[in-house]
């Protein structure tokens, strides 16, 4: 029963993004009844076998606790305040089951070899949506098979909106790469290899069993690169620069290939991968973005009124879209029924002292990375570390021009990726590390 449950975890990931990126209402609770029937499992089996632990680890609280405080203010604000009931529902059955997923991941995640397996599933989850909308990207004429949806010349998967495929891709390449250099060869003496060792290094890596892993990561980026996606993208790349360069100086017994691992990512990946397909418009679309072109900063200058007007609890969950026309001071050029910001739009949505706590949340996990790559022996939870720290860099950075936190795939992998943080952290060594 313990193996089933985590299966189906790893199953739930898989499915995530399938119907339509889980951000429609239905999709969501689709989603949400297989967490739910996971979690009802889960109890059963505690009930069942007194050996199941049926609460998490104390260190999963932060996450929990956040979680329940965020059910709580919508529970409040459907007796109070909120101005749409049905969309507050929403936020408060998707927190729920953000809760319950949490709360298996904290207890069935529990060694490096579940980490491990549970990350794989991500990237191949990230490999097959990478290679559907590149097939269907270059590829115009074709339907797609998933609810017929129309795709434009941006790759754009089994999404709604090419810029959330590109928020997933940029999590899952993050697991991935964390994964990869958990698995580069180890040495104290790293920092003596001169530049041809290093090379070599590298070329044992791509010649052995990773890879298929580094093979992996270049086709989930041929799909960000397709997305067009201009803070996807860029916040992917400077993300993977400056945790990189954290990682230079506090990294404990770094790989002897893990500079030339990441310069590859640059060299190889962004420049010639993107030669090939056409990064180039990508960066057309950031030359040609300003703030007079763009309205996306207006919507941010309406919004601090509707901020100040309810900082406590906000005008309820999922209900921008319902309070913003209200305080719009004219017309734009597009309908915006979310932010573009996703810090705006929680603290309109759930009111400044909930957004400040959720802030703090993802700070803290990010302290967490650090911490795990500075301190902690074991390869694999380093390397998860690095991916996990770049990830959230990454979502730190997009969140700022879009709203990729409001897609059920991307606000659970982001969860997800959160647990992983605390997990790598707080997990004792595996027992052969232990016994060296």
């Amino acid at each position: 029963m313990n193996r089933f449950i985590f299966f189906f975890i790893c199953l739930i990931l898989f499915l995530l993004p399938l119907p339509l990126g889980s951000y429609r209402p239905w999709a969501v609770l689709a989603i949400g009844i297989l967490i739910c029937f996971n979690f009802v499992t889960h109890l059963a089996n505690s009930a069942l076998n007194s050996d199941q632990m049926l609460l998490p680890p104390r260190y999963g609280w932060p996450i929990l606790l956040s979680l329940s405080v965020v059910i709580l203010v919508c529970l409040l604000q459907l007796l109070s305040i909120s101005i749409d009931p049905f969309q507050t529902k929403q936020m408060l059955l998707k927190s729920t089951f953000l809760l319950m997923l949490s709360w298996l991941i904290f207890i069935y995640c529990n060694s490096a070899e579940r980490i491990k397996k549970l990350i794989y599933i991500v990237i191949f989850a990230g490999v097959f949506q990478a290679l559907y909308a590149t097939y269907l990207n270059l590829s115009p004429n074709i339907a797609s098979p998933f609810f017929g949806y129309k795709h434009t010349d941006r790759a754009i998967g089994t999404f709604t909106y090419s810029n959330f495929l590109a928020n997933y891709l940029a999590l899952c390449l993050c697991l991935g790469i964390g994964l990869l250099i958990s698995e580069l060869n180890r040495t104290k003496n790293s920092y003596k290899l001169s530049f041809i060792q290093r090379l070599r290094a590298l070329a044992e890596i791509l010649l052995s069993s990773k890879i298929i892993l580094r093979i992996s990561l270049i086709i989930i980026i041929v799909a960000l690169i397709l997305t067009r996606s201009r803070m996807g993208n860029s916040a992917f790349f400077i993300a993977l620069i400056i945790v990189s360069l954290l990682a230079l100086f506090t990294y404990k017994q770094k790989p002897k290939a893990f500079k030339p691992l990441i310069i590859s990512f640059f060299i190889i990946d962004l420049i010639v991968v993107g030669a090939i397909f056409d990064v180039e418009k990508v960066k057309q679309r950031i030359s040609e973005t300003s703030l007079q072109s763009e309205t996306r900063d207006e919507v941010v200058r309406d919004s601090v009124p509707l901020i100040l007007d309810k900082p406590l609890l906000g005008s309820g969950g999922g209900t921008f879209y319902t309070a913003f026309p209200a305080y719009q001071s004219q017309p734009y050029s597009g309908y915006y029924d979310n932010a573009h910001n996703d810090y705006v739009q929680f603290a309109v949505e759930l009111g400044i002292p909930t957004t400040l706590l959720l802030g703090g949340l993802v700070l803290y996990c990010l302290w967490l990375c650090i911490n795990t790559m500075r301190t902690r022996k074991t390869a694999l939870y380093q390397g998860v570390a690095f991916g996990c720290a770049t990830a959230i860099v990454a979502m730190m950075l997009h969140s700022s021009v879009d709203y990729s936190l409001q897609a059920g795939a991307n606000s659970i992998m982001f969860i997800v990726i959160l647990c992983l943080a605390i997990l790598t952290n707080q997990l004792p060594a595996p027992k052969r590390e232990r016994k060296k």
